[in-house]
């Protein structure tokens, strides 16, 4: 299965939604399971970098198939490895919550990337941006 364009905007409306019932203002990027952009959606008031970094921690997680969190691990127990990673991609890779799989059965179909609120605010917008998917 493949993420559909219905998916994608299904997945921005859902972390935006939070975003607002969290108060802040926040860019979504969704990614396919290659790390090429399928959406991105930037709030009105979201920060101006908040595009890139989302999309930046989409790409890292699809690639290397972990979460933030797990980007964040890799980058501190094996910064060798990630320093390499980081080049190989198409974008930078940035670690740290606001990223999340978005799993089909066994499989990676794509991933969510957030940005514009705190860490622990970036990763509940994700995680309710895939909670239907």
């Amino acid at each position: 299965m493949a993420l559909t364009l219905a998916d994608t905007n299904a997945i921005i409306s859902r972390a935006q939604s939070k975003a607002t019932d969290l108060g802040i203002h926040i860019t979504v990027a969704v990614v396919d399971a290659g790390g090429l952009m399928l959406g991105l959606s930037r709030m009105d008031g979201a920060p101006p970098l908040s595009p890139q970094v989302a999309e930046a921690k989409a790409v890292g997680a699809v690639m290397l198939h972990r979460d933030g969190a797990g980007l964040a691990d890799l980058a501190r127990d094996r910064p060798g490895f990630f320093a390499v990673a980081d080049r190989l991609t198409r974008t930078p890779i940035v670690p740290g919550l606001g990223s999340v799989l978005v799993r089909a059965g066994d499989g990676v179909v794509g991933a969510v990337g957030v940005s514009g609120g705190r860490p622990e605010q970036d990763l509940e917008c994700a995680q309710a941006g895939v909670s239907g998917a």
